[in-house]
C-alpha cells in the first residue's frame, strides 16, 4: 500500500521572510513622501483656517455695518465686534508658525475690517505660514510648500504659494 503525502498549504518562513524585507524596502521609500505630504496638510489646514476667519470678520463687518476685528493669538484667532462673535483654531495648532505683517502697524496679528468690508487704517497684511521644525520652504530651495495669506487695504483675501510660479492662479503677485 502506498501513502501519498498531501501537498503543503501556505508560506515557508523564507518566503514570509523575503516578503516582510519587501515590504519594509517599500516603506522606506514611502516615509519620506509621507512626513513631507503631512507637513503640507498642517501648513494648509492653518492657512485655510486664518483665511476663513478673516472671510468671517470681513462678511460679519459687512452683515453689521460696523467695524469687525481678526485677532490671531497663540494657536487660534477669535472674530468680535462689541462682543466675541466666533473663536477657531489653527487645526495644526503648534505645528506651524504664523509671521504678520502690516503696513502701518495697527496691532500684530489684529485686521479690522469696516462696514463696506475694507480694511481700518487702510492697509495690505500678509500673514506667513512656515513650519522650522519641518524644513525650509520651497521658495527658498526646500521641499515644504510654505503658504501666505494676504488682505488688501479693499478687503480682498487670498491665500498664495510664494514658491508658485509667476503667472500662475497660486502665485503670489
Amino acid at each position: 500500500m502506498l501513502i501519498r503525502s498531501r501537498p503543503q498549504r501556505g508560506f515557508s518562513m523564507i518566503e514570509l521572510m523575503i516578503g516582510l524585507a519587501v515590504l519594509a524596502i517599500l516603506i522606506s521609500f514611502a516615509v519620506p513622501g509621507m512626513r513631507t505630504w503631512l507637513q503640507n496638510s498642517q501648513l494648509r489646514a492653518t492657512a485655510e483656517s486664518i483665511q476663513n476667519g478673516l472671510q468671517l470678520a470681513r462678511s460679519e463687518a459687512v452683515r453689521r455695518n460696523a467695524r469687525v476685528t481678526f485677532a490671531l493669538s497663540g494657536v487660534g484667532w477669535t472674530v468680535s465686534a462689541t462682543s466675541v462673535i466666533q473663536t477657531g483654531t489653527t487645526e495644526s495648532a503648534g505645528k506651524s508658525e504664523v509671521a504678520f505683517s502690516q503696513t502701518p502697524l495697527v496691532l500684530a496679528g489684529t485686521v479690522v475690517f469696516s462696514g463696506v468690508g475694507r480694511t481700518v487704517p487702510a492697509a495690505d497684511t500678509t500673514f506667513d505660514i512656515t513650519n522650522s521644525a519641518g524644513g525650509t520652504c520651497a521658495a527658498a530651495g526646500g521641499k515644504m510648500r510654505c503658504l501666505r495669506v494676504t488682505v488688501t487695504a479693499g478687503g480682498q483675501i487670498r491665500m498664495c504659494d510664494p514658491a508658485a510660479t509667476a503667472g500662475t492662479a497660486a502665485a503670489c503677485s
